[in-house]
């Protein structure tokens, strides 16, 4: 049976704390097709075509290796059943039933078959979320300023070097999804997973141990897209660096989700960096094909040291 993850989870109550982020300013991105975003519960939505029907306001979630749609969604459109597989989501695994999508599309990404999970809506917060399974071989470069979003297609190149204006990050591929391990906490290594499908940044049991902290913050309640529920705690992350940009004074949840067992890295310190860190800087470009990630952060921002 084919193993899946699905990494977006749903927050109950974050508490606020400031933020600050350095490092430098804005760069104009590659044209693409322009898209206008809409958020859910801090989480980004793009209108998806489904067979030609629709828009549906799905999630982008660059955290899961699967889009997924609600069971609500699939029944309405009257979609056929696939396979039974088995669905690695924040607080833990089941078995879950498939259906199969004859074309999903935005933009420039899609238009062919998949296969999909079907969750319920309730869990999801949105009638489905698109994975990485469609992302493959784009670039999606999201402006925060504005509310828009593009879509380009990309080839395997070398890498550009860096505008002036820029902070440009080599991430690894595992599993699928991008994965920085340029990054530190008080000096050590940490390794970072981009998912926009979570709106709260999410770090595992040994980052807390970095820390210094035995759960002893506020307590932090998710609902996963399975419907199971984790409970972990929150606390500030003080400083971290993610290339030569760092971010100071993060509200961060800390669990022993599934997903860092499922990727390796229950016992090494990892976050999965979600829309509440992306959200510091004015854009975001996460080109795939290239296993690149471009930052730019706010006009009146210091730049960051080079690391």
């Amino acid at each position: 049976m084919e193993r899946w993850i699905a990494l977006a989870l749903m927050a109950v109550a974050a508490p606020a704390a400031a933020q600050e982020a350095v490092a430098p300013a804005p760069a104009a991105e590659p044209p693409g097709e322009d898209l206008s975003f809409l958020t859910a519960d801090t989480r980004m939505t793009v209108p998806v075509q489904i067979a030609g029907a629709g828009p549906y306001d799905f999630v982008i979630d660059t955290g899961a290796q699967r889009s997924v749609i609600s069971r609500q969604l699939a029944r309405h459109l009257g979609l056929p059943a696939g396979r039974r597989v088995r669905l690695t989501a924040m607080a833990g695994t089941s078995e879950v039933d498939t259906v199969i999508v004859p074309s999903l599309s935005v933009s420039t990404l899609g238009g062919q078959q998949i296969e999909a999970p079907a969750l319920e809506a309730n869990n999801l917060g949105a009638p489905g979320m698109l994975g990485i399974d469609t992302l493959q071989g784009h670039a999606l470069a999201i402006d925060f300023d504005t509310e828009r979003m593009t879509v380009v297609p990309t080839e395997r190149r070398r890498t550009r070097p860096a505008g002036p204006d820029e902070i440009v990050i080599q991430a690894r591929d595992m599993f699928g999804q991008l994965v920085v391990t340029n990054a530190t906490v008080a000096g050590r290594r940490v390794r970072v997973v981009l998912d926009t499908g979570t709106a709260v940044s999410l770090g595992n049991p040994a980052l807390l141990r970095l820390l210094g902290k035995q759960r002893k913050g506020e307590p932090a309640i998710f609902t996963s897209v399975l419907g199971q529920q984790l409970i972990g705690d929150y606390a500030v992350l003080r400083e971290m660096t993610l290339g030569s940009a760092t971010i100071r004074s993060l509200t961060v949840a800390f669990a022993d989700a599934a997903p860092f067992r499922a990727f390796g890295l229950r016992d090494k310190p990892a976050i999965l960096l979600g829309m509440d860190a992306l959200r510091l800087f004015r854009r975001v470009r996460i080109d795939f094909a290239n296993r690149e990630l471009r930052l730019v952060m706010p006009r009146d921002a210091i730049r960051a040291s080079p690391s």
